[in-house]
């Protein structure tokens, strides 16, 4: 089973290494969570990665569920590169999707 959760452009994307893996990011690439709450701006900051790249973080408009999910150990999140734009502004460039994933085994226990 899978239910949208949200949608979103990547917060940062300016200041972190999405330049670096750019070329890399293409629609339906999956990306990967983690907390990050040290963030002296944030405390349920939730930071986004492809692979070792930091690109970013959800935005804070964004972020109060996911984190309380990750914070409490839920881990069905699955996260996609949802629209690459390279003419628009860095910080619309890349936008991402958030479903909630439940496989069969877990909707039975």
């Amino acid at each position: 089973m899978r239910e949208h959760l949200a949608h979103f452009d990547i917060a940062g994307f300016t200041y972190y290494e999405g330049v670096l893996a750019f070329n890399e990011l293409k629609i339906g690439v999956q990306l990967q969570l983690k907390l990050e709450e040290e963030n002296k701006y944030d405390a349920r900051a939730v930071a986004i990665y492809y692979n070792e790249f930091k690109l970013g973080f959800v935005p804070r408009s964004e972020n109060r569920i996911i984190y309380k999910l990750l914070k409490v150990g839920i881990d069905c999140l699955e996260v996609r590169i949802q629209r690459v734009d390279k003419k628009e502004n860095p910080e619309n460039q890349i936008g991402v999707v958030i479903h909630l994933v439940i496989t069969e085994k877990e909707t039975q226990e």
